[in-house]
């Protein structure tokens, strides 16, 4: 704790344009609209501060918590007093490159993304068009929808290694990915700076029209209208949990303000006050009816916090190309 706040001060002392804000209620940045106070969240305007306030924060031995869009997360109503979190919403570059992939920074959202792709004739993104979620929170857990994930489309990601205070580019095969999760996840300290993505050339109106479709499909299904953080759960191998879900009886089941969507119970939504405490119970009440009814164990897909974040003193454990060595 007391790192902590000395390494808020430096972090103020260094870095007077950055927008540093304290005891910041993480509901506001959740799209479960749940979520205490945390101690400090900063948001660099562009890599360079982003790796500037990395480097004070390994100074002090601290490891960030990275947040991108909080559509897949849920924070606790007491808060995270102990934890610096760094949002990476201003990184939002996004254009072609000469040999016609696309680079893309963490901050970028998947909609614009997908957008972008379609405007410039090229497909494999559009199931992304509806994902709420950022470039760097879906290549983190491999974002998914309707038979297409981002590992078909990324080439390439470049990330920021905490310990090291240095950027590696880290190839498809090297990310391993998987469902829902990535070597990212896998690795502590990693921060996702951008990523270069592979597509093939489309027709702009067909690739629009899928869009439409897809989205259409998702309006009519899932409960787009309540905040939620997405699938509650991981689909299980051989099954789908909205399905084992339902079939236990539990749609519309309520624990205070949280509820298992009535419209689409791999859903669980706040359907007004709902506490963070609330969507556990419910979720724990979910997990042992599931394995009750059909002997299946469902294991989150949403980010449950706080765990722990210590910083590990090992590199990455694969040979990568690094890119830029700080200070």
């Amino acid at each position: 704790m007391e790192n902590l706040e000395l390494t808020i001060q430096e972090i103020k002392q260094e870095l007077p344009g950055l927008k540093l804000y304290e005891n910041e209620p993480m509901s506001a940045h959740s799209s479960f609209r749940i979520g205490g106070p945390a101690r400090a969240l900063a948001v660099p305007q562009d890599v360079t501060g982003l790796t500037k306030i990395c480097y004070l924060l390994k100074k002090h031995e601290l490891a960030p918590y990275i947040l991108g869009n909080g559509t897949n997360i849920l924070f606790p109503d007491e808060g995270l007093k102990d934890l610096f979190l760094i949002s990476t919403g201003k990184l939002t570059k996004l254009f072609l490159l000469p040999d016609g992939a696309i680079y893309a920074e963490a901050g970028v959202p998947l909609a614009r993304l997908a957008g972008f792709a379609q405007q410039n004739g090229l497909q494999g993104l559009e199931f992304a068009a509806g994902i709420p979620g950022s470039v760097g929170g879906g290549l983190m857990m491999n974002a998914g929808a309707y038979g297409g994930e981002l590992k078909d489309a990324v080439e390439s990601v470049v990330i920021h290694f905490l310990p090291e205070q240095a950027l590696y580019e880290l190839t498809k095969e090297q990310c391993a990915f998987g469902y829902r999760s990535s070597f990212f996840q896998k690795t502590p300290g990693c921060v996702i700076v951008s990523a270069v993505f592979r597509l093939e050339k489309g027709d702009p109106q067909a690739i629009a029209e899928k869009m439409r479709e897809l989205n259409e499909k998702r309006r009519e299904k899932q409960p787009l209208e309540l905040p939620s953080a997405g699938s509650a759960f991981k689909r299980p191998e051989g099954y789908f949990a909205a399905a084992l879900i339902d079939e236990a009886g539990l749609k519309g089941f309520t624990v205070g303000g949280a509820q298992v969507s009535e419209k689409h119970a791999g859903f669980v939504v706040n359907i007004g006050g709902a506490t963070s405490h609330d969507v556990h119970e419910l979720m724990k009440h979910i997990r042992r009816e599931v394995y009750e009814h059909s002997k299946v164990v469902l294991e989150p897909e949403m980010i449950l916090l706080p765990p722990d974040y210590r910083l590990e003193d090992h590199g990455p454990q694969v040979p990568l190309h690094r890119v830029w060595d700080g200070e």
